[in-house]
């Protein structure tokens, strides 16, 4: 490994979207952990470095090759507006807690906090909940930095995705929040949040160009046909089944993706194309999220897990944009 490479390790790995971005940055991936074992097989797929597939709460941190960068996408669901938002009330909101087991284990403590979670995180129990993520941060010597970014703000990807970024630096423990901004960490003053970008690529730069198989598409003998007929004009943007409506996105925007699109086909985004009226392919949705071409869909598990895979992903550009902000900061 070069000296001037920076390392990471990631918790709550799903298929690697924040390991991706990060290594897109120049960033070495030592190792990262995964308790789905479809996730994992996708995951397998698409890197080398060592994967522990199991129970975050099995992990000791002394087995673990320190890093510079600790990675985590804890679990969304107990947070959610989409979930029952239980929070710290639900085994899942605790996976916090775990973060800052294995960052007090490790034989060396990152110097650098990377969580993401859903945007509904920042006011969950009118802010309780994240004021203890806040003050157990401090109380372990790091600063924190968090934000609400849109995806479709900060790259060049058209789908709208507020996710909550908390980035956390060690031995900023004297850190004073001014109130002005959402900085609590004077390496980040500067340097966050990244720029805006100006502008999105259309909806069709993400789409399949080889022809897509008849399963995705909704013919006349589908109950819902003559909805999609009358709603589905435009093939500059996307559309959503409401049960017993179509909405249209009219900001040309793809709607956010979600974990439970693999529930059910109508949780899958839809689009009209000059073959008719489809929902979106896996491959579709991860290319929303931003992975390459080059990524690897497995061919043996079922679409609905690639559906929940994508849903519960990272978009990899925005990723890759923090990631750059991070390194200018520690180099």
């Amino acid at each position: 490994m070069s000296k001037n490479n920076f390392t990471i390790g990631g918790l709550f790995a799903g298929v690697g979207g924040i390991e991706l971005g990060f290594k897109k940055s120049g960033f070495e991936v030592l190792w990262a952990n995964e308790i789905d074992k479809h996730s994992c097989i996708t995951y397998r797929k698409n890197f080398s470095h060592q994967l522990i597939e199991g129970d975050i709460q099995k992990i000791n941190g002394k087995d673990l090759k320190p890093v510079d960068v600790l990675c985590g996408g804890f679990p969304c669901q107990a947070f959610s507006i989409a979930g029952y938002q239980k929070g710290f009330d639900d085994e899942r909101g605790n996976m916090f807690f775990e973060i800052v087991r294995l960052v007090n284990e490790l034989k060396k403590r990152p110097k650098v906090l990377f969580l993401e979670n859903v945007k509904n995180f920042k006011s969950h129990d009118k802010g309780r909940t994240f004021q203890t993520v806040l003050n157990t941060i401090e109380s372990n010597g790091y600063s924190a930095f968090f934000d609400v970014l849109n995806t479709c703000d900060y790259t060049n990807i058209p789908q709208n995705r507020e996710r909550t970024f908390i980035i956390c630096f060690r031995d900023e423990a004297g850190w004073e929040f001014s109130g002005k901004t959402n900085s609590m960490s004077y390496k980040f003053s500067k340097l966050f949040p990244p720029k805006r970008t100006t502008s999105n690529k259309p909806i069709t730069d993400f789409l399949e160009t080889k022809e897509v198989p008849e399963n995705f598409f909704y013919r006349q003998d589908k109950y819902m046909y003559n909805e999609l007929r009358k709603t589905m004009k435009s093939k500059d943007t996307l559309y959503q089944w409401r049960r017993q409506y179509v909405r249209e996105n009219k900001n040309n925007k793809c709607p956010t993706l979600t974990a439970n699109m693999g529930t059910g086909g109508h949780n899958v985004p839809l689009v009209v194309t000059d073959d008719g009226y489809r929902k979106l392919t896996p491959r579709e949705c991860f290319n929303f999220q931003g992975f390459p071409k080059s990524y690897k869909l497995p061919n043996d598990i079922a679409n609905s897990h690639l559906y929940k895979q994508a849903g519960n992903a990272v978009s990899v550009p925005l990723i890759s944009k923090l990631a750059d902000s991070i390194k200018k900061a520690i180099t």
